[in-house]
């Protein structure tokens, strides 16, 4: 690779990676969590489930208490499970009954709980789990710029590793086994970022690729509706495989009743190692209501296999099916894989636990690229002033960042004290968050930051289980005992996490920074050899 070449992708690398810098360590670290988000939610209600998404309850109570409350003549209901949660959502669709009164034209969703069968709705029922897993692509900023941008942060940082992997092709390998971890705290950093990032590399790939596909797909397919189905968005759609069959209505009213129970029983019984776990009325109370039951396979089974049954609700027949034990098509394949990498829920608890370090080291990663940008800039022939802007900047950025940490750990202390809802989770950790930068950005010390957040994640996380204990009486070896495995694993999580950044901040407590502005040529020559390549090249291009 030419010397200009190299140069122009060492620098695309280093910019796009600053740029998104704070906005994918936010990705990553909320998107940490949210491999637990089912487990926080079931800690934070003290509940104990059964580790499925198959949907259990009685479906007569359902829909008598939804009949008791609404008027379904007409509208499309539909149940679904996605999350292994006691609560599954409902949505009521405006009634196709033109002569319908003016209450079932009105559209609602909320969630019910399929034991008590109590209902609420999205605000009320908003738990921390559910607000970290909607952070890690930005739902809290208005749809559809948070979508987007957590999107195009995705396709940028996919860029971003891309342009490193050429830029440290030729000793990737030697590379890899360079790492100095009693050196100074630059040369750390260096090789800590090297080593992390070239082992986090396949898993940044799946996410920034799966990422990119979930929030952005829309626009990227965007070209294709109108190349190929003259501007039909919706034909597009149902090609993909997410449009719904169109049932008419046909204003006569259902003769005989009906029973969704044995419908669903004869799917289940036909396809055993099946998880149902969504269920679509068309045409309520009509003549030509249907049934759609959908679910997918058992992970112990197969990878991905989703399924769905049309029933005919006035006869039984079965109108249309995909079985999910055949080869699926190419598309479903495709799509349905995509899922299953970016959730990582096909190997259970210890895959999710791998996906967790990999999502905190990708986190160091970013953290410590932040670092070397910032070394990278401490010569003493660039001017003073550029100087503590760049510090300014890289003080911000870390300090934005690691407070998440004992904010986070902070918010799960607050939904056991103070309740949850969406109002509360978005007042508290925003503000909290905010307070937190603040006070960080205003000390202006990057090593501060560092030991602060640690010490205080580590303290307010260790708490975490005890605070649990005191509220809900559900200590770790009551939850131990009585088998609800939810709670205990999220307060073993905490004790472990805090353990390990207690650790962390007892060996970045023992490194005191070097206050000095050293020429940084003359640190990096006795590192490695390429490290003074790239410092060649940096002084070339300014």
């Amino acid at each position: 690779m030419s010397k200009r070449i190299y140069n122009l992708l060492f620098h695309l690398h280093t910019v796009s990676g600053i740029v998104i810098s704070v906005l994918l360590y936010v990705i990553f670290f909320a998107g940490s969590f949210s491999f637990f988000r089912d487990e926080i939610v079931n800690w934070e209600r003290n509940h104990a489930v059964e580790f499925s998404e198959h949907l259990v309850t009685d479906y007569e109570v359902v829909f008598d208490s939804l009949e008791s409350k609404y008027d379904l003549q007409g509208r499309e209901v539909s149940i679904g499970k996605h999350y292994v949660e006691r609560s599954f959502g409902v949505s009521l669709s405006a009634s196709a009954d033109s002569l319908a009164s003016e209450g079932a034209k009105k559209r609602h969703f909320f969630y019910m709980d399929s034991e008590t069968y109590e209902t609420a709705d999205y605000a009320s029922s908003y738990s921390l789990g559910e607000f970290l897993y909607r952070l890690h692509f930005f739902a809290q900023i208005p749809n559809p710029v948070g979508y987007y941008l957590s999107g195009f942060t995705a396709f940028f940082f996919l860029f971003a590793i891309i342009t490193g992997i050429l830029v440290h092709w030729e000793k990737i390998i030697s590379n890899f086994y360079l790492f100095r971890p009693w050196a100074k705290l630059k040369t750390i950093w260096t090789d800590a970022h090297t080593a992390l990032g070239t082992i986090g590399l396949p898993f940044q790939f799946v996410y920034a690729v799966t990422g990119a596909f979930f929030m952005i797909k829309a626009v990227l397919i965007a070209p294709s509706v109108f190349a190929l189905y003259d501007g039909d968005q919706t034909a597009l759609y149902e090609d993909l495989g997410y449009g719904e069959p169109e049932v008419v209505y046909q204003y006569e009213p259902l003769q005989g009743g009906f029973s969704v129970k044995d419908l669903v029983a004869q799917t289940a019984e036909d396809w055993p190692e099946f998880d149902i776990n969504h269920l679509h009325i068309f045409n309520y109370g009509d003549a030509n209501m249907h049934l759609a039951v959908e679910g997918e396979t058992k992970r112990s089974s197969k990878f991905t296999g989703p399924g769905k049954r049309l029933y005919k609700v006035a006869t039984g027949e079965l109108v249309e099916e995909k079985n999910p034990f055949v080869p699926a098509s190419y598309l479903d394949g495709v799509k349905n894989s995509l899922y299953r990498l970016h959730y990582g829920d096909y190997g259970g608890y210890a895959l999710k636990v791998v996906s967790f370090l990999l999502g905190l080291i990708s986190c160091f990663v970013i953290a410590s690229g932040i670092m070397i940008w910032l070394v990278a800039r401490r010569k003493k022939n660039v001017p003073e002033k550029r100087r503590k802007f760049n510090e300014r900047v890289a003080s911000v950025y870390m300090a934005i960042c690691l407070s998440m940490y004992p904010v986070t750990a902070l918010a799960f202390i607050a939904v056991k004290t103070m309740g949850s809802g969406l109002t509360f989770l978005y007042q508290f950790y925003f503000i909290t968050w905010l307070v937190a930068s603040a006070f960080l950005i205003w000390k202006k010390d990057i090593h501060y930051i560092n030991r602060v957040t640690l010490l205080s994640g580590s303290v307010i996380g260790f708490l975490v289980p005890f605070v649990n204990g005191i509220i809900s009486g559900d200590w770790i070896w009551q939850s131990l005992r009585d088998g609800h495995f939810q709670v205990l694993f999220v307060d073993v999580f905490w004790l472990v996490l805090s353990v390990a950044t207690f650790w962390a901040y007892r060996k970045v407590k023992n490194k005191q920074p070097n206050k000095t502005m050293v020429d940084e040529k003359e640190e990096v020559t006795q590192s490695a050899d390429f490290e003074i390549e790239e410092l060649e090249l940096i002084e070339e291009a300014v």
